[in-house]
């Protein structure tokens, strides 16, 4: 479908996704599916400004578009039956894969997979969260470090039947401060690969054009900044980065 004609043809709300802590519809626009989250259904936040949810996971948007990746499904800003806000095409995932997984510590898989923390159920079985270990979702790993993702819950990691990964729910990036909160912490130290460091590159020079003009327009000044310099400490250490800061290194709940 044209862009224009999912910036312009009319959205119909088709239901309501009632686990969201915003207001969030299912739509369609002449027969494609998409998500909407106006701006008016914005909760607020202590440390996020009010109103601003939507233009992050456009930001967001543009960052992975820069990369390469196609981490974030397509996503826009525009007028809804409740007023403007984020449009995200839907992805139908692969109900058969996880790339996130909860699992019994003494039935850890031995290869394909990274440990993240360990903990117990409710029955008191020692459990383990791992994630796969996979280019795709180093590459989502990546795009959180850059773009200060502060909720990379296990639930907005979808697992596409081609292999490939898509990253939702964006809102809470780009705080000046440091926010990192992820299930994605299996890579820790490991060394970064061409592929990733030409990705950050390209962010890093799309700041000073096009790109740095357009996130004029959705983040802060200060934020910006902080983006810029997020890139260039990644690739200046060249390795995943511990957890740092007084700040819980998940989020919660994980799913």
């Amino acid at each position: 479908m044209p862009a224009t004609d999912l910036a312009t043809a009319e959205l119909t709300l088709t239901g309501r996704i009632t686990t969201a802590s915003n207001a969030t519809f299912l739509g369609s626009i002449n027969g494609a599916v998409v998500v909407y989250k106006p701006i008016a259904g914005e909760s607020p936040l202590w440390d996020f400004p009010d109103g601003t949810l939507a233009h992050r996971e456009l930001a967001a948007y543009l960052i992975s578009q820069a990369l390469g990746w196609n981490v974030v499904p397509h996503t826009w800003l525009r007028d809804g039956p409740m007023g403007e806000g984020m449009v995200q095409l839907w992805q139908e995932q692969d109900p058969a894969q996880r790339a996130v997984d909860l699992i019994a510590t003494n039935h850890l898989p031995e290869t394909g997979w990274r440990s993240v923390l360990e903990g117990h159920d409710e029955n008191g079985q020692m459990i383990t969260l791992v994630h796969e270990d996979s280019p795709a979702l180093r590459r989502m790993a990546v795009f959180d470090l850059i773009v200060n993702n502060a909720d990379r819950k296990g639930d907005h990691i979808l697992a596409m039947a081609d292999g490939h990964r898509h990253g939702v729910d964006h809102g809470l990036t780009f705080h000046r401060d440091h926010k990192l909160r992820t299930v994605l912490w299996g890579w820790l130290g490991d060394a970064l690969s061409d592929e990733e460091r030409v990705g950050i590159d390209r962010v890093s020079e799309g700041l000073h054009g096009e790109l740095g003009r357009t996130l004029e327009d959705l983040l802060r000044a200060e934020e910006i900044a902080s983006l810029a310099a997020r890139c260039a400490q990644l690739r200046s250490a060249g390795r995943f980065p511990p957890p740092s800061g007084e700040m819980p290194a998940v989020p919660w709940p994980l799913f």
